[in-house]
């Protein structure tokens, strides 16, 4: 396999240890990452003066060639799609999918073609600059195959770890609309009693709690006493239909992103949602409280009601602040029109 030699100097003042010189002064237009730059010292890559060193706690001086040989980029085993993409941003570094209903995100033994990594593949060619060494797009976070929505994907390796570590921080901004059964509500006896729940002023329902998989359905998350990943998510209610409520636009803020969270959340809650075939249940929503056909409407929609509508980051490399908004799509436009009890698909 073919070599790239990356060369360049150390800068004044540098830091004490080999590992971090090689994190301030390597070329930004070489995309390397503090990860990537740690396996080349490892695997013997790096040559400071003409003599390979691996120890990341070596000294260097101001002057001193370092030399990097970079294997060249191994082709990913995916095979590229052309398949149709709603970009809603793209720069050298990452590109902003708005996500159809349907479609998942990475390759699986279930789902090995038809992803979008396949149709990033097919779109990005070349202009792929490689994430931990292999032509491949980097994903830092994914949602559901049948939710809809925004989601960031890394083009470089440089991008692929910012984007982690913000993630990492939950410092990514993440809104989901969602369509649920019945209403938070904070003078419900029931959710008081919930252990992991609380109510903020003005009405926004924190829920707080452990997520692991479930003890006899490894496909689902489940709501865990002890062990699993802290998850976090906060729920506000946009818009309420029938008296009492019996469904309601709400949105869903993440703090923490974990797999089905915010649908093994509202189920949690007794707020499961419309449409969603794991966590919803056989539910119904009662036809006497809402407009005529709303609850037939919601009774065959096909997916857990759920967009992920806003994504705001900073930008992993130039810092810039980037947000980005998608309406609903036309099929959750559709029913929440019906719960409105209107032919105007527009959303909030």
């Amino acid at each position: 396999m073919g070599q790239d030699l990356l060369g360049f100097t150390i800068g004044a003042n540098p830091p004490p240890r080999l590992d971090k010189a090689l994190a301030r002064d390597v070329p930004e237009a070489a995309a390397l990452s503090r990860t990537r730059l740690a396996r080349l010292l490892a695997e013997g890559a790096v040559r400071v003066g003409g003599t390979v060193v691996q120890d990341a706690k070596a000294r260097v001086a101001e002057g001193d060639l370092i030399e990097i040989a970079l294997p060249a980029l191994r082709e990913s085993h995916m095979e590229p799609e052309a398949i149709a993409l709603d970009i809603a941003y793209e720069d050298d570094d990452l590109i902003v999918i708005d996500k159809p209903a349907g479609m998942v995100v990475h390759p699986a033994p279930g789902t090995p073609e038809g992803t979008l990594v396949n149709a990033l593949l097919h779109h990005c060619g070349d202009r792929l600059s490689g994430v931990g060494g292999a032509r491949r797009p980097g994903i830092v976070h994914r949602i559901d195959k049948d939710t809809s929505g925004l989601l960031v994907v890394a083009k470089s390796d440089a991008a692929h770890q910012g984007l982690a570590a913000q993630f990492a921080a939950h410092t990514v901004e993440r809104a989901y609309l969602a369509l649920a059964h019945g209403a938070p509500d904070p003078g419900d006896p029931r959710l008081k009693g919930l252990a992991g729940l609380r109510f903020e002023a003005g009405g926004t329902l924190v829920i707080r709690t452990q997520l692991a998989r479930h003890r006899t359905d490894r496909q689902r998350q489940a709501v865990v006493v002890t062990g699993g990943r802290h998850a976090v998510t906060r729920v506000q209610v946009m818009e309420r239909f029938g008296q009492p409520p019996a469904a309601a636009l709400v949105e869903c803020r993440l703090e923490t992103g974990r797999t089905h969270q915010i649908r093994v959340h509202m189920a949690y809650a007794g707020h499961g949602l419309i449409g969603d075939p794991v966590y919803g249940g056989a539910r119904r929503l009662p036809a006497r409280a809402l407009p005529e056909g709303a609850a037939e409407a919601a009774r065959r929609f096909p997916r857990q009601a759920l967009h992920a509508g806003v994504l705001g980051f900073t930008h992993p490399l130039s810092g810039a602040v980037l947000r980005f908004v998608s309406p609903l799509p036309a099929d959750m436009a559709a029913l929440l029109a019906c719960l409105r009890g209107t032919d105007d698909s527009g959303t909030e």
